[in-house]
């Protein structure tokens, strides 16, 4: 018996190295030169799928006459298909025929979001193209023609539901997560947003959300167009009525004619109040200072915008003595017994900047000799950020009173050098 390991296929190459390689005398009935007959495929390395449902990807099957070449095209097969992060093989010869087992890595999955596709729930979605696309798990990787497949579904679903269009899918960070997500969307579907009816009564209600449905009513369904509306302008009420967990729950849709009918669920949750911070890690502010930061009352209400605001009003506190890399990790403590909610908050100052250079282009010599007189931070001293920022909404401007200094931006660039605790401020004029 010969045994041959090949070597690690690079992502980016989609490709196999096969300078390992060592012929081995392969046994099989009728084989053509230098092929035998496949006696076994199997697929280790993955967590996600099992060998049986991997290993039809590779298009070889048991009992086919098989080259190298075949087994190559089979490895190629799986890198291309976007699951699998990393193939590697290894095949044997025996009496009976040829061995292959190929070994995968996963690669990362994203979730995905199927944009305006109302005649379908995203369960009915999921099942349709699981009963197509065998490896599609409710996940997608971020790139492989296992994407093309699933598009590929959507469109054939569409067509049995009597419409014709393109599906495309692309790579899209959503606002409200944070995070990646793979969106499938119909091209050319004249869909449009009749009316969006809420659950919860408060935003039922609110006058603000309101006046900005026409945002969404009348425009192109879009599911990530609605998740931006409740991120950006039905979030922000929610916490301002100190709902901190309120949640927004998958939409339903009514299709009629070319109009669509939006059901939006909202989870409210309960109204807290505010039961104070706690402050972790500080040594330049003190946290008594800090506490005088946080506009809220213990026992009052916990307006969730006014907690957000505390948060930056920190970070300018410590950007004002210099540490422009200040990170804050508030973690609440909710009392759903007494609906109260406390915060620890982590904070690392990281490094402390002095002022380096200023330098300034784009102007006369007798706009940059006012400038740099105006300027308020000295060299090697500590930069402070709210300094800096006035310089830039004021100063400029009262240091050219009278110049006649004609631009229409300035381009603003803090160029930091951590390992040296310096910084550079540039200003360009244009």
């Amino acid at each position: 018996m010969a045994r041959t390991v090949l070597g690690l296929r690079h992502a980016a190459l989609l490709s196999l190295a096969l300078s390992l390689f060592v012929a081995a005398p392969l046994v099989a009935q009728e084989a053509k030169p230098g092929s035998g007959k496949l006696d076994g495929i199997a697929v280790s390395g993955s967590t996600k799928f099992r060998s049986d449902q991997i290993a039809p990807a590779t298009g070889l099957k048991a009992g086919q006459p098989v080259t190298r070449e075949d087994i190559q095209r089979g490895a190629d097969a799986l890198a291309n298909l976007g699951p699998f992060s990393n193939v590697q093989y290894r095949f044997s010869t025996t009496d009976t025929g040829v061995r292959v087992e190929y070994q995968v890595t996963d690669a990362p999955a994203l979730p995905v979001l199927f944009d305006n596709f109302p005649w379908f729930t995203d369960s009915e979605i999921v099942a349709l193209i699981k009963s197509s696309v065998p490896l599609f798990d409710g996940t997608a990787p971020e790139r492989g023609s296992i994407l093309d497949d699933m598009a590929n579904a959507l469109s054939r679903q569409l067509v049995a539901h009597g419409t014709v269009a393109n599906v495309s899918h692309e790579l899209v960070t959503l606002p409200d997560v944070g995070r990646q997500f793979v969106v499938f969307h119909a091209e050319g579907v004249s869909l449009n947003v009749k009316s969006i009816e809420f659950s919860d009564p408060l935003a039922s209600n609110d006058r603000a959300i309101q006046d900005r449905l026409p945002d969404l009513v009348g425009k192109p369904f879009s599911r990530s167009a609605i998740r931006l509306f409740e991120l950006e302008q039905v979030r922000p009420v929610y916490l301002a009525h100190s709902f901190l967990r309120v949640a927004f729950g998958e939409i339903s849709t009514q299709v009629e004619g070319n109009n669509v009918v939006v059901r939006a669920p909202i989870d409210a949750g309960p109204a807290f109040t505010w039961n104070g911070a706690t402050w972790i890690g500080n040594t330049t502010v003190p946290s008594s200072d800090l506490d005088k930061l946080v506009e809220l009352n213990v026992g009052g209400s916990a307006d969730g915008l006014k907690i957000e605001a505390t948060w930056e009003s920190v970070r300018h506190a410590f950007e004002r003595h210099g540490y422009l890399d200040v990170a804050l990790d508030p973690v609440p403590a909710y009392n759903d017994a007494v609906k109260r909610v406390g915060y620890s908050v982590k904070i690392t100052e990281g490094t402390q900047y002095r002022m380096g250079k200023l330098v300034l282009t784009g102007l006369s010599m007798e706009g940059e000799r006012r400038l740099r007189a105006a300027w308020k931070i000295p060299a090697g001293s500590v930069f402070d950020q709210g300094v800096y920022e006035q310089f830039l909404d004021t100063g400029i401007k009262e240091a050219f009173q009278g110049l006649p200094v004609h631009y229409e931006k300035i381009g603003r660039f803090l160029q930091k050098d951590s390992a040296a605790g310096k910084i550079d401020v540039l200003l360009d004029f244009q």
